[in-house]
């Protein structure tokens, strides 16, 4: 990869990251894992996300700070058909892309770039669908997208028409979410004439405030204020994401001042940080479910009366204080109680070693030995995966079923995890992308993300049909009967062991202002600004 920074040149940034000329403010995240590229249209990941979708790129709508409202992007202005099935977009005009020493555009955001970032996404056929190898969708495939979008189409240079094969209500909050990013198409067609497609994911160029520098593998991304930024312009002049995936060290960096905020830190350290007077702390409501995703197509997983037995094994309490401290609930349906259409009468599995036992031993299984995943970055849902994990294999032990604990670098572990034929069960989690319960149970549970954000590779055409049927009706008292017999269904079938909720919070110097703290766990900076 080209304009690499040495290590050498790393060390030397993370030491110099506040002594550059007066005139330039620079602004460093401790980043907690390193992202897996930086096209987002390949990935889910929220780590990856933010430091690929929300400082380099833009999208059609964007999220309002602070809310899930989305309110024009790319996109000026919008018009949807009386049967809700044509969108037509009107792009702005004037909105140019990043130049970077990779690359200098000639031309300004047109309707081509929009066809051409959508397009391949949904289209086998489309030169770029493949265009890295193993690429894949996950998010457009998930919500169904190559089904859904039945054609999308350049009307004039700043036009768009977007036809779906039925309504969709959830759409325009889908077209906000990161995996819907921008990008240049005349861009692109010099890669492909170079010979040098790949590049797309590793050297990206959008509109949005920062444009990207250099990366060094799980040290470094470096990004610069773009210049030419169509919107309100970012008041930091230099960005810099210290990738640190521990926490305490993190912690010791804020406390340092070799960074000004930091994500996911350990809920014993909060306390401290709340009376430290260099340090201000932001918290809220986390829109999000931790979860252990049973592979449902693999005995003995493959049966409901294993699968219940061994949620009733699981100490969710116990989780909760060890992990969080009290700073999370446990979770009893597959979406956050502060969400709209959460289940109320739904009752959880009752932690009941006993009763475990005997439906295992019911159900013809003994001796059971079994890998539970454990992902090895902190999550807004899931700030200790090992230690959760070390406490479900205690539990387990007590009902005679045998854990062998797993995990794998941050990337690989995403990659495994949606293998069908991946063994025993793992440890993810969700921060709704878009405030909309379609994000959680159709992408997660739905029978199209099968293979990708489905990791229990469940699917069950009832609940299915429930889901699909909810979001291709605008009526929101249907949606919410419709979404709330799903979660009847999920919790009866029992895919995943649902374990909590977790409370988000932000911890940063006392001097950052201008940081809003989003509802869908986001990280950006266009609007931070730092004390003199």
């Amino acid at each position: 990869m080209k304009r690499m920074l040495t290590l050498a040149a790393a060390a030397l940034m993370s030491a110099t990251f506040f002594a550059g000329a007066a005139s330039a403010k620079t602004f460093v995240f401790c980043s907690e894992g390193s992202p897996e590229g930086f096209d987002p249209g390949l990935y889910t990941a929220g780590t990856t996300f933010d430091a690929s979708a929300h400082p380099i790129y833009n999208r059609l709508l964007e999220f309002k700070p602070g809310t899930t409202q989305p309110e024009a992007g790319l996109a000026e202005s919008w018009e949807i058909s009386a049967d809700g099935t044509v969108y037509t977009f009107k792009l702005r005009k004037g909105v140019k892309f990043q130049t970077t020493d990779y690359f200098t555009p000639t031309r300004e955001l047109n309707a081509d770039d929009v066809v051409f970032s959508i397009g391949r996404q949904i289209d086998e056929k489309n030169a770029w669908n493949k265009y890295i190898n193993g690429a894949t969708w996950e998010y457009a495939d998930g919500m169904g997208f190559p089904k859904l979008i039945k054609s999308i189409e350049k009307v004039d240079d700043l036009t768009v028409k977007v036809t779906l094969t039925r309504p969709e209500a959830p759409f325009l909050a889908n077209l906000a979410m990161p995996f819907a990013s921008i990008m240049s198409k005349e861009y692109a067609d010099s890669l492909d004439k170079a010979g040098t497609k790949e590049q797309l994911n590793q050297q990206p160029v959008g509109t949005g405030p920062f444009t990207f520098v250099a990366y060094q593998q799980d040290a470094i991304v470096r990004y610069k204020k773009n210049p030419d930024f169509w919107g309100t312009a970012p008041k930091i002049d230099d960005l810099v994401f210290a990738i640190t995936t521990d926490a305490a060290v993190r912690y010791q960096k804020l406390k340092a001042g070799e960074c000004h905020l930091m994500p996911y830190p350990n809920a014993a350290d909060v306390e401290s940080m709340k009376s430290d007077s260099n340090l201000q702390v932001m918290e809220q409501e986390g829109l999000n479910i931790a979860y252990l995703a049973y592979n449902t197509t693999i005995a003995p997983f493959d049966k409901v009366e294993v699968r219940k037995a061994l949620n009733k094994a699981i100490n969710k309490k116990a989780i909760v204080d060890a992990v969080f401290q009290g700073m999370a609930t446990p979770a009893t349906n597959p979406i956050p109680p502060t969400m709209w259409s959460y289940n109320n009468d739904i009752k959880d599995d009752t932690y009941d070693l006993d009763a475990a036992k005997k439906m295992l031993a019911d159900a013809g299984v003994k001796d059971l030995s079994m890998k539970v995943w454990a992902m090895p970055v902190s999550r807004p849902y899931m700030l200790n995966a090992r230690r959760a994990a070390e406490i479900i294999q205690d539990d387990y032990a007590k009902i005679g079923v045998k854990v062998e604990i797993v995990s794998y670098e941050w990337a690989e572990y995403l990659q495994r995890s949606k293998d069908k034929n991946r063994d025993g069960a793992a440890i993810m989690g969700w921060t709704g992308d878009n405030g909309d319960p379609d994000n959680f149970l159709d992408t997660l549970l739905g029978c199209d993300a099968v293979g990708g954000n489905n990791r229990a590779q469940w699917c069950n055409k009832e609940f299915d049909a429930l889901v699909k049927k909810a979001k291709s009706t605008s009526d929101m008292a249907e949606r919410t009967k419709l979404y709330e017999e799903a979660q009847v269904i999920f919790k009866k079938d029992a895919p995943w062991a649902t374990i909590d909720h977790s409370l988000a919070v932000v911890p940063m110097a006392k001097g950052v202002t201008g940081f809003t703290q989003s509802p869908l766990g986001d990280f950006t900076f266009e609007a931070v600004d730092i004390a003199e």
